[in-house]
């Protein structure tokens, strides 16, 4: 009897949640106490019970083991009057301080909400990873060009891409397109539910509860990095927020919190809060309309130690790998019969992996630092290989400049990319095999004049070695100019 009392003790969830909120107790402590008890068990037990109390205490270390990364203090939701004050001040708050931004607008009939799934969907998707300030010229060039999701089906993934150009994350583009390309090619309209709106390519739990939320008013939760916040702070959630039993939990609070009357209205508030006055370094506490029922911002005012901006726990990240690469940028200069100019190659990357077919200069990635010499051997190579192009062999090399470095950062990976300008020369007829015809989807590289780069949708780094191109090509101009005057001078 006394063992049974004693564990029913252990496990109130009041005792849990109290010594948690008043930072008096960590899941550490609750955790030693659980082992004291069995001590005590296992001298009130027979010896003959030995064997079976060591199995059950095993099995409670066990399970202590799996919700340990709860950090004990996520197991209580917000009581009904809580979740009511929530809903309304931040509701209010929103109604009033909402910023303007180009997606969002009230949908006035059941005939606009699959126009206004649409740009939620848009609108979500670009927002990923992607500053507000940024997106919004995107978003509008985006809805100017491909105002529905039937105008998209109809879209290229190079058209695309060339939209796409800048934002990053280039596969949620190409999600993007194939989604809207499933959702028409499905006849049953854009899925008005969230379990229906997770079966389209690209979407995931966040961006489905968004769009059922705001376009369809169904009363579903979102969890982003903004949301993440403002419910840990909430809750005074100590938890890795990247574990997976956390992020369960916040999406189970997000969903208590929803607002069933206006469920995309409370969920772009919450949004909002933390883009805001919820923000990573700096809250402004004083001017946030649930601040009074924060835990984190009342375990301030108790100790101000304690700053709000602990919560959520900062998890620390896995270092990039580092990689190198050197990129080669072909000019083919081509002389036939009364014209002349020259074109640059690039070539696609593959359909699957980092930058999915995406256009770049011809490049090689090292697998360590490499001096000058190796780089253009590992390069000339390359060339031969995919071209059949030999420098000095099967073409005139008119000029091979080094024109320097730099570091490009993508989400794992940090590159060092060593940038050379290649300009070769074909006579007549000595360009046949490199620039057959050939059906544009089926391309893996292409040759393009300088007015057609300059217009492309390519990434930020390949903008970045073309720009240092133009540098190099005008700095090669002043150079002729001021050389052209200086014997100019000379003569007269």
């Amino acid at each position: 009897m006394i063992l049974l009392l004693f564990r029913v003790r252990l496990i109130n969830p009041t005792f849990e949640r109290s010594t948690v909120a008043s930072k008096r107790q960590n899941p550490k402590t609750i955790r030693s106490f659980h082992c004291k008890a069995s001590s005590f068990e296992s001298k009130t037990m027979s010896h003959s019970s030995a064997p079976r109390m060591r199995k059950c205490r095993q099995k409670e270390e066990e399970e202590e083991e799996e919700e340990e990364p709860l950090g004990g203090d996520m197991e209580d939701l917000f009581n009904e009057k809580e979740t009511q004050n929530i809903r309304t001040s931040l509701l209010d708050w929103y109604d009033e301080n909402q910023r303007d931004l180009p997606w969002r607008k009230k949908t006035r009939s059941e005939t606009e909400k699959e126009r206004r799934a649409y740009e939620v969907w848009v609108s979500e998707i670009m927002l990923q990873q992607t500053r507000v300030q940024t997106v919004m010229e995107y978003y509008k060039r985006w809805m100017h060009k491909w105002p529905t999701i039937y105008d998209l089906a109809q879209a290229s993934l190079e058209e695309v891409n060339e939209m796409w150009a800048g934002l990053g994350y280039y596969r949620r583009a190409r999600f993007l397109l194939e989604g809207a390309k499933m959702v028409v090619a499905g006849k049953e309209g854009f899925p008005n539910k969230a379990s229906s709106l997770m079966k389209v390519k690209g979407i995931g739990e966040y961006t489905a509860g968004a769009i059922a939320s705001i376009a369809f008013n169904e009363a579903v939760p979102v969890v982003d990095g903004n949301v993440i916040r403002v419910l840990a702070r909430l809750k005074a959630i100590s938890a890795n927020p990247k574990d997976r039993l956390t992020v369960k939990i916040f999406w189970k609070l997000a969903a208590q919190l929803v607002d069933p009357s206006r469920p995309g209205d409370f969920n772009q508030s919450l949004m909002e809060l933390g883009a805001t006055l919820c923000s990573v370094s700096k809250p402004s506490c004083s001017s946030c309309p649930i601040s009074s029922q924060c835990r984190a911002y009342s375990l301030f005012q108790e100790n101000r130690s304690i700053p709000v901006t602990e919560y959520p726990t900062k998890v620390v990240k896995a270092k990039p790998k580092v990689d190198f690469c050197c990129v080669c940028v072909l000019e083919i200069q081509i002389q036939e019969k009364n014209q002349s100019g020259g074109r640059f190659v690039l070539v696609k990357r593959p359909e699957e992996g980092l930058l999915a077919g995406l256009w770049e200069f011809p490049s090689v990635i090292l697998d360590k630092e490499a001096s000058l010499a190796a780089r253009r051997k590992a390069i000339n190579l390359y060339l031969k290989e995919a071209f059949h192009l030999e420098p000095k062999e099967t073409c005139t090399v008119v000029s091979r400049k080094e024109l320097g470095e730099f570091v490009h950062i993508f989400t794992h990976i940090r590159r060092k990319i060593y940038v050379e300008l290649l300009v070769v020369q074909f006579t007549e007829g000595g360009t046949i095999d490199l620039f057959k015809d050939e059906a544009e989807d089926t391309l893996t590289w292409k040759c393009v004049d300088s007015d057609v780069l300059s217009t492309m949708g390519l990434t930020s780094a390949v903008r970045k070695v073309y720009s240092m191109v133009e540098a190099h090509k005008q700095d090669l101009s002043v150079s002729s100019n001021r050389t052209a005057i200086s014997r100019k001078r000379r003569i007269t």
